[in-house]
């Protein structure tokens, strides 16, 4: 019989999504906007074996709409990997013979962790809009009571993409301690107005659906048509001008001339209503506007540095590799060498990689091959300065 793909020789194999819960009252956990919120629990997963030492441990951030199965296979049936199979497992750059490897989904997610969605102790029903606001740094709290709570007291490298990499900005800013190498890949310390404007108009799609119901929608009919719309939007900007050119041009898709009605023809209007239609499937939209709020909120200048990004990383112990990559316009190389450049001023031990890609914003998920030489040799090289 052929192989299956969890039994292939790199890959993780099957693997179980676990769950952890702290803050139980009257121990709730004190978030940025003032509020307490508790319990919290946290969906997590872990690939390969932490060392006795606990000192082999990588902490690998999610994007916006990702979550804590980043490798590996649910079950014999499942058709597709975690959403970043290529790069962890046996041999792959986060290499799970030699790493421990965890990734969590954030607070305020809708993949286990605790959200809009979970159940409010207090009401018995769904938070929804009754769930307090929270920020990056509410994240990385919660991230390290969990690696507190797996007995990692310093985490060998952290690494994330996207927003992933503003939670990992965080991380070595607020836990310089217990961070010894990050990698910060097509991200940006500060949202632009741009990017804040995408959020903006993606939420209030959302609210304008009539099922949103001001957040109370759970047992009912579902915002789909505001959620679906959102993440059009926010699929826009993921991609390029020529990564759309060349995926799809100005082809029609079921015919072979305009039809001259608001029907969706061309090629690009039915993949973004693909993409909508499947991520209303496993999303949830009170998810969507706080964790895109939580984005647009972050700013490692303003918050750790007085308006000043190079005060904001005096206190990194970090080795830092940034990535950004040339037809990323969503956030584009100049943000990365913003914070390379602040970095240098205060002489850290930093090193910048701009790929030339045709992909945009996706090829930190699309660039395997180049991504992968690139973070093997940081970690690579890591390994024979700590050994």
């Amino acid at each position: 019989m052929p192989e299956k793909p969890y039994e292939q020789h790199d890959s993780v194999g099957l693997v179980k999504t676990q769950y952890y819960t702290f803050a139980e009252p009257p121990e709730e956990l004190l978030l940025t906007c003032g509020k307490l919120i508790g319990p919290i629990t946290v969906a997590y997963e872990t690939y390969g074996k932490l060392s006795p030492a606990a000192d082999n441990a990588i902490l690998i951030f999610h994007a916006l709409t990702g979550d804590a199965h980043a490798a590996g296979y649910h079950s014999p049936n499942d058709k597709n990997p975690g959403w970043w199979d290529n790069m962890i497992g046996q041999g792959k750059p986060f290499n799970t013979s030699r790493y421990f490897i965890i990734c969590a989904n954030y607070l305020c997610g809708c993949k286990g962790t605790t959200g809009p969605s979970s159940i409010n102790p207090r009401t018995n029903q769904p938070y929804g809009l009754g769930f307090p606001m929270v920020t990056i740094t509410d994240m990385v709290t919660v991230q390290k009571q969990l690696i507190d709570h797996l007995g990692i007291k310093k985490l060998l490298a952290i690494a994330g993409g996207s927003m992933g990499g503003m939670l990992a900005l965080e991380w070595v800013t607020r836990y310089p301690e217990s961070v010894r190498s990050a990698c910060i890949i097509a991200s940006t310390s500060r949202l632009s107005p741009q990017a804040i404007a995408f959020d903006a108009v993606g939420r209030n799609a959302i609210i304008s659906d009539p099922n949103w119901n001001n957040g109370d929608y759970y047992g009912k009919p579902l915002p789909r048509h505001g959620l679906a719309i959102a993440r059009m939007i926010g699929h826009i900007t993921y991609l390029s001008d020529e990564s759309m050119h060349a995926k799809f041009g100005r082809r029609l898709q079921f015919r072979d001339t305009y039809g001259y009605d608001f029907s969706s023809e061309f090629e690009v209007e039915s993949y973004l209503h693909y993409q909508g239609d499947r991520f209303v499937e496993r999303f949830d939209a009170n998810s969507y506007l706080y964790i895109t709020k939580a984005m647009d909120y972050f700013d490692l200048a303003a918050s750790k540095g007085n308006g000043s990004l190079t005060k904001a990383f005096e206190n990194v112990l970090a080795k830092m590799l940034v990535v950004s990559f040339t037809s990323d316009w969503l956030f584009p190389p100049y943000q990365s060498k913003e914070i390379v450049k602040a970095l240098m001023n205060n002489d850290k031990d930093v090193s910048y990689v701009e790929i030339f890609s045709t992909y945009g914003h996706d090829a930190f998920l699309l660039e395997v091959e180049h991504l992968s030489n690139i973070i093997n040799s940081f970690l690579s090289n890591l390994a024979l300065e700590i050994s």
